[in-house]
């Protein structure tokens, strides 16, 4: 049974015949996304650490008529990203779009407290693995065909630090300039690279890192999902190695 806040009866497979590709895609954002591309026609890849929660939403895909690739794989584990993606070239084709979604919070708190062994996970989750994954999916599809979309989910964090959140956002301010990088390393190659802060977002995430706050009054994963959607979009407008973020009310604004 697909759940109700992926039912949209206005799909209309703008995305059909393409293959997307979530990290991070068992719950939260990347579940949304991964829904919202499949209403629109995709084929859709997905991974994460949870194989039950993988399981769930790959169901979910499938009853919404998408072909679905899902395993678990450790995304700063560079054996296991090369082994997902030959898996999903061999199953859904040349990957067309990559969302880089998959993330951890990190120790919260004063960042002189924070042990070397929480930051270098929090490195390793938010910044090595999508490293690892957009190399590996450049290499093996992207540079081949001369085109493609990659998106890496940033945060107001990765632009303007604040106090107690160390090192999560030192890793999200190199995802910003990581991205930076490759938009520039490839331009005119018909490549385009994106950074897209979602803000306040109904996620376990954010629960964790707002304890109190009234998840009612942020927008839910699924009005965040589509602006990834828009973005994939052929016709879509904002230059390559833009910054973006959403607005309340999920609407795409440069940062």
């Amino acid at each position: 049974m697909v759940s109700e806040i992926y039912y949209n009866p206005a799909m209309n497979g703008r995305l059909r015949g393409k293959t997307v590709l979530v990290t991070g895609g068992g719950q939260g954002i990347g579940r949304a996304a991964a829904a919202a591309f499949a209403k629109e026609g995709a084929s859709v890849a997905i991974c994460g650490r949870d194989a039950g929660n993988l399981g769930a939403v790959a169901a979910e895909l499938r009853a919404l008529g998408a072909k679905v690739v899902a395993e678990s794989c450790d995304v700063s584990d560079e054996g296991q990203v090369s082994e997902f993606i030959a898996a999903v070239l061999r199953e859904l084709g040349p990957i067309d779009v990559l969302i880089n979604n998959a993330a951890v919070l990190g120790p919260m708190g004063p960042l002189a407290k924070a042990s070397f062994a929480d930051w270098r996970a929090t490195m390793a989750a938010n910044l090595d693995g999508p490293f690892l994954v957009t190399r590996e999916v450049l290499k093996a599809s992207m540079q081949k065909r001369e085109r493609g979309v990659v998106i890496n989910v940033s945060s107001g964090q990765g632009r303007k630090g604040t106090a107690g959140w160390g090192p999560y956002a030192a890793s999200k301010f190199g995802l910003e300039g990581m991205t930076q990088v490759w938009a520039d390393e490839a331009r005119g190659a018909g490549i385009r690279f994106y950074t897209l802060s979602p803000g306040p977002t109904a996620t376990k995430m954010r629960a964790a890192a707002a304890p109190g706050e009234d998840p009612k009054t942020i927008k839910s994963p699924a009005v965040a999902a589509q602006a990834f959607v828009a973005l994939a979009l052929d016709d879509c407008a904002y230059p390559t190695g833009s910054a973006l973020r959403l607005d309340p009310a999920g609407s795409i604004l440069t940062a």
